[in-house]
C-alpha cells in the first residue's frame, strides 16, 4: 500500500472533497440534472426510483455517505422508512444477509434514528 503525498491541497478542492465524502453531490451540480434525466429515462415515478437507488446501493457495499443522500431522496419522492426497510427485506436473499446488516445502521442514520446501544459505524 501507498503512503498518502503530503500535497498542498487548496481550501476549495479540500472543501469540496470533505463535502463529497459526507455525501454532498451538490458539489457535483450536473450529477443532479443528470439524476432526474435518468429518473425520467427509467420510466419509473420517483418514489420507486429512489427505493431501487437504495438497493443498487445495499448490492454494491455502497459507502456509509451514499446513503445520506439516497434515502432522502427516496424520502423526498415519498417513500417511507417502512418502504426502505421493505427493500432490505426483498434484497436480502440476492445481496446476502451481511449486506443487508452492513446497510442497516447507514439507513438508520439517514433517518436520523439512533443506532442501538453498542453498535458503532
Amino acid at each position: 500500500m501507498s503512503m498518502p503525498v503530503n500535497a498542498d491541497v487548496d481550501p476549495a478542492t479540500q472543501e469540496a472533497l470533505s463535502g463529497l465524502a459526507l455525501g454532498d453531490l451538490e458539489v457535483l451540480g450536473e450529477v443532479l440534472e443528470l439524476r432526474d434525466a435518468l429518473q425520467e429515462n427509467s420510466g419509473l415515478d420517483a418514489r420507486t426510483f429512489g427505493l431501487v437507488k437504495i438497493a443498487a446501493l445495499v448490492a454494491v457495499d455502497a459507502p456509509p455517505a451514499s446513503y445520506l443522500w439516497q434515502v432522502s431522496n427516496a424520502l423526498d419522492a415519498g417513500a417511507s422508512p417502512a418502504e426502505i426497510l421493505g427493500v432490505l427485506r426483498a434484497v436480502a436473499p440476492q445481496v446476502g444477509g451481511p449486506r443487508v446488516v452492513a446497510a442497516a445502521p447507514e439507513i438508520m442514520i439517514a433517518l436520523g434514528l439512533s443506532l442501538p446501544a453498542g453498535q458503532d459505524v
